[in-house]
């Protein structure tokens, strides 16, 4: 995933963080040279079509959770390798890079959710509210990276990869076991329904909290950078007044110096009168 030309601290720890960095060290170096970055882009929005297009044919037959598991993984295949491979070769196109890799992304977790919705498996607004947390925690990357030029794709040990792995998890498990009807207070859902929601709830609790800590954080440091510009500007006005006082000091030394220089003058003409 590239990283913009301001080049922010890339912050990306999450439980399957060291086998996936060596994992994409490994394959960037043994891909071939005919191999792009921009193709493995290109793999990427394929897959989340693969992705959604299965979901929605499951409408058909579960059988097609397998075919969505298997988006899933060319999808990180793509969109995790694209970057990988640029750095790896060392041509980066940050700007271009940035923007098109997450206007990709975007448009993939759009068509991914509502095929969700599309599918029998989870009610279609759960899988918009599940959108929208997502798209939230997007802006939220986005925001911190522009402010603080750092980019941070993990929360709470949790990225993107790891979410890949939950739908995974949650499509194997539908397929054997079905997708159990749950009674609640609230009403009717089915199993894949809690798993939405509950990816749901920590997508908008993490957004709660990280904005709630970073406004602190960047209130602070606000705070210390006008504190620092008040100390610059007291300093500046200090240095003005003593320039200024060094003036009227030369000044005034010159004026006596001009006095005293025509007092014998003055003197010598008094002492002609007399």
């Amino acid at each position: 995933m590239d990283q913009p030309t301001q080049n922010p601290k890339r912050v990306n720890e999450t439980l399957l963080r060291p086998l996936e960095r060596k994992a994409l060290d490994w394959l960037a170096a043994r891909m071939p040279p005919w191999v792009t970055p921009d193709h493995l882009t290109a793999l990427g929005m394929f897959a989340s079509i693969l992705i959604a297009a299965s979901l929605v044919l499951t409408n058909i037959s579960p059988a097609f959770l397998w075919l969505a598991s298997l988006g899933v993984v060319l999808n990180w295949f793509g969109d995790s390798l694209d970057g990988t491979l640029a750095r790896y070769r060392k041509i980066e196109r940050s700007n271009y890079g940035f923007y098109i890799d997450h206007a990709v992304d975007s448009l993939n977790e759009v068509l991914i959710f509502l095929a969700l919705g599309i599918s029998p498996y989870v009610r279609m607004e759960l899988a918009g509210l599940a959108l929208v947390a997502y798209l939230l925690m997007s802006i939220q990357v986005f925001l911190y990276s522009q402010v603080k030029s750092v980019f941070q794709i993990s929360f709470a040990s949790i990225g993107p990869t790891e979410i890949r792995g939950v739908m995974i998890l949650a499509n194997i498990l539908v397929y054997y076991i079905g997708n159990p009807l749950i009674a609640t207070r609230l009403g009717v859902f089915t199993l894949y329904d809690f798993v939405i929601m509950i990816i749901s709830m920590a997508l908008f609790g993490a957004f709660i909290v990280m904005t709630i800590i970073r406004a602190r954080e960047l209130a602070a440091y606000d705070t210390h950078l006008l504190a620092i510009r008040a100390g610059r500007e007291q300093r500046k006005a200090e240095r003005a007044a003593l320039r200024a006082e060094r003036a009227a000091m030369k000044a005034a030394k010159r004026a006596r110096k001009t006095r005293d220089q025509r007092s014998p003058v003055t003197n010598r003409s008094e002492a002609k009168q007399i």
